[in-house]
């Protein structure tokens, strides 16, 4: 029934709600702990690219004399050092002779200030492109791919002279490699870690609501009971109040009382009979006869039926059958009848002298459509969401005119999802509204069908 599925709906939306938030305090932890992790990384190598280039740089230039030149007396203290157009070969032991590069994928590089490369040192790729920029720090990236990190320092002669540039770097491909794993780790993991927390928040939005769907289910037997329980005072008031209104009985004043106690004992009963209805509906679903039922017969006859109170409000009642094929559905005619027709009686409370109010009839694929439409006073768009909750009225005052208790449309609502269909409303303020039923229709060559 309906409320089993707006609990299950306020269960999933609870579940996604807090599976959401927790989803993106995850998401947000992971990304962060995923840049601490590569900022600490790229940090450490910083400092240690920035501690070797600082060494270096102190030791060379007071040995250097001429711009773009490079001393004997460099390479005599970097002894692999390969002068640029020649053919060099790595060696690790003059690395480890400066004492300066301890891991492997470290190298030194001097150009000149117009970007010209002079000599290079350690562990570089021949097409690592030569950068002269403003900014001391670069990434660079050689055509296989790999990544550097490299120091820019200028270095100046003897005299204090511009002499070129200094570049220490070092390999990424180890740090890279290393973050790889975590992204790898990082996108397996969370997804896991959702799961368990979609799972969770299941379990504990159900919880959640039990405290909730118990009191529910208390207040519907509360309200079964109670209705129940007042129909025999009611019986015996209308017992009463027939057999004492006669009007050779009782005087005029007092008839005129009694028959104001008899319209409320009546509308009290109406109350009451709608109420046990929907209490039946929840606590026992959908139990009445059910047989093929000719729609257009329905309306016509509901039309026919309301012609006399429309006109006494200057209301126009027309039937639209759009069909003279008859569109059958499965269900209870009684029940149907009772739908349309507080559809009707709600189109002529609320439109004014003067309007009118259509009672549509089409076949829409499978589906019957019947669709209520009148010209009346509309009603407001954040209202439009609420009308079919149960004693819910739009304007108090305009429902103590009308005298509605606002179960109309929560028993329309009941009725229309008991025959597996929808009810829609569409409206706009001063222009009227349109109530959309849809209901499986029944082919004329369909076999009956038992809806349980």
């Amino acid at each position: 029934m309906k409320h089993s599925r707006v609990f299950h709906t306020t269960r999933l939306r609870l579940a996604g709600l807090y599976a959401g938030t927790m989803g993106f305090i995850l998401t947000l932890c992971a990304i962060g702990f995923y840049e601490a992790m590569a900022h600490s990384h790229v940090s450490e190598l910083s400092h240690r690219i920035e501690s070797v280039a600082g060494t270096l740089h102190d030791g060379l230039e007071a040995s250097l004399q001429q711009p773009g030149k490079l001393e004997p007396i460099v390479q005599k203290f970097i002894p692999s050092l390969c002068i640029a157009g020649t053919t060099c070969a790595y060696e690790s032991t003059a690395v480890h002779y400066l004492g300066v590069f301890q891991e492997h994928g470290y190298y030194i590089r001097f150009v000149t200030l117009s970007g010209q490369l002079l000599a290079s040192a350690g562990e570089i790729t021949t097409d690592l492109p030569v950068r002269v920029e403003t900014e001391p720090w670069q990434t660079l990236e050689a055509s296989d791919g790999t990544r550097y990190k490299q120091l820019s320092l200028l270095l100046k002669t003897a005299n204090q002279d511009a002499w070129g540039y200094m570049q220490v770097g070092r390999s990424l491909s180890d740090i890279d490699g290393h973050m790889v794993w975590v992204r790898l780790i990082l996108l397996i993991g969370l997804p896991s870690a959702m799961f368990l927390v979609v799972v969770a928040s299941w379990w504990i939005a159900g919880q959640a609501m039990q405290p909730v769907y118990r009191s529910y289910r208390q207040m519907q037997q509360f309200t079964a009971d109670a209705a129940h329980e007042l129909r025999t005072p009611l019986a015996a008031i209308q017992a009463n109040l027939e057999s004492t209104l006669t009007p050779d009985a009782i005087d005029a004043d007092a008839w005129d009382t009694l028959r104001t106690v008899e319209r409320q004992n009546n509308r009290l009963s109406g109350l009451v009979h709608d109420l046990l209805l929907l209490s039946r509906m929840d606590l026992q679903g959908f139990s009445a006869k059910q047989e093929p039922c000719n729609l257009n017969d329905l309306v016509n006859d509901l039309v026919e039926e309301f012609s006399a109170l429309a006109l006494a409000s200057h209301i126009s009642l027309i039937a639209d059958v759009q069909t003279n094929t008859p569109i059958t559905v499965f269900g209870s005619e009684e029940q149907l009848y009772r739908l349309v027709a507080n559809l009707i009686t709600n189109a002529i409370q609320y439109t004014p002298s003067g309007g009118k109010v259509i009672v549509h009839l089409k076949r829409d694929d499978h589906h019957a459509l019947i669709q209520v439409e009148d010209t009346g006073i509309g009603i407001p768009l954040k209202e439009q969401a609420r009308i079919f909750d149960r004693f819910y009225r739009v304007n108090s005052d305009r429902s103590r005119q009308t005298g509605g208790a606002g179960l109309g449309l929560a028993i329309a609502q009941a009725i229309v999802q008991s025959h597996q269909g929808t009810i829609q409303v569409q409206s706009e303020m001063g222009k009227g509204s349109v109530f959309s039923i849809r209901l499986p229709a029944r082919s004329n060559s369909k076999q009956v069908q038992v809806f349980l």
